[in-house]
């Protein structure tokens, strides 16, 4: 299997920054630097992987907030999140002061993803699923070879996203799990944006929001 990961906590909300790599290839990427970027710089060194792009799930700054920084720093792409997600980048700024984040940047992705699209860092492709309810332009990327799905702050263990803030849909939420998440597999595990991971299996079974029972 040739795609491996290292999740890298960053800011004060311990915000699961992923560091994924191709292990035939070493070439890799960064879902969700959303600060601490001497933090996750020091995890790329330290594991020997070249970067070749940057992926964003969504706007919120602990997801985003180190883009700009280590897009900068690198020479690296960005790709993400879907476009309905452009006012949460604009409003970095503001969104640094409303939180008590040192002061960040925003940032234009090169590259807006859709349903349906997919990204690639040396030897392995990601599937992009659009997964509205959290933000709008939240998405969600998974590697059907690993059995793995990277969901941001669409699902976690227990629980699921928020949905009271600005064009947060509970509705659409739910639709997004139910309708994009579970059909690729009670087997596939999946990394939160925050705290442990678990099996969309295990979450059906017992998940009190979004469960087959609720």
């Amino acid at each position: 299997m040739p795609l491996r990961y290292q999740i890298i906590p960053v800011t004060p909300f311990e915000q699961n920054c992923s560091l994924l790599w191709c292990d035939e290839t070493r070439l890799g990427a960064v879902i969700d630097p959303g600060g601490d970027v001497g933090r996750i710089l020091a995890a790329v060194e330290k594991s020997g992987v070249t970067l070749e792009r940057i992926l964003v799930t969504h706007g919120h700054i602990d997801h985003a907030g180190g883009v700009a920084e280590l897009a900068a720093r690198l020479s690296l792409p960005v790709e993400g999140p879907q476009q309905e997600d452009r006012f949460w980048i604009d409003n970095m700024p503001q969104q640094a002061q409303m939180y008590g984040f040192p002061n960040v940047r925003s940032f234009t992705p090169d590259r807006w993803l859709a349903q349906g699209d997919t990204v690639r860092f040396g030897n392995v492709e990601l599937q992009v699923l659009h997964c509205p309810g959290h933000t709008p332009g939240h998405v969600v990327f998974f590697n059907d070879a690993a059995r793995l799905a990277f969901v941001g702050d669409v699902l976690f263990k227990g629980s699921v996203g928020r949905t009271d803030f600005p064009r947060g849909d509970f509705d659409a939420l739910m639709d997004s799990i139910r309708l994009k998440l579970w059909p690729l597999g009670d087997d596939v595990t999946f990394i939160s944006g925050h705290g442990p991971s678990s099996t969309f299996g295990k979450e059906r079974l017992t998940n009190p929001f979004c469960g087959d029972d609720a």
